[in-house]
């Protein structure tokens, strides 16, 4: 086998895994979500606060959820995930557990149920963290399937 030959099989070979990998990574049993910011102009009402924070929570198909929120600029008291489209406050569905300074996750082997499930699916879950100068929530982001 030629030189030429061997180079066109290996690059054949890569090209095959990385398919092969990128089918794997984005098959059905992988949580769903992207990463959002979260903001106080997002709250509702808005509020001017500086804080700011980032979410990387995942609900994947069997309704598992993980993953969690990292804000800056606040003193955090609680954080949830709750039900409610842009614009509208809903009821806490899901407190998240504060697991150091700045950070709050999502409790292990929590599940969302089949209407909540729904929700998600249609945009209507955000997460938010509240302080003691925003009780109602300081900053927020809606959850994107």
């Amino acid at each position: 086998m030629s030189t030429l030959q061997q180079h066109a099989r290996r690059a054949a070979t890569v090209l095959a895994l990385a398919t092969l990998l990128g089918a794997c990574s984005h098959g059905p049993h992988q949580p769903g979500g992207h990463d959002v910011t979260l903001t106080g102009g997002q709250e509702v009402p808005a509020n001017t606060s500086t804080a700011s924070g980032s979410s990387n929570i995942r609900v994947a198909h069997d309704r598992s959820v993980s993953g969690g929120v990292r804000y800056t600029g606040m003193v955090a008291t609680v954080a949830h995930i709750h039900e409610a489209p842009v614009g509208a406050n809903g009821p806490v569905i899901v407190p998240l557990v504060q697991t150091g300074a700045g950070m709050f996750a999502v409790p292990a082997g929590t599940m969302l149920t089949s209407p909540q499930y729904a929700s998600y699916q249609a945009g209507n879950l955000y997460v938010n963290v509240h302080s003691a100068a925003y009780p109602a929530g300081e900053i927020r982001a809606q959850l994107k399937p």
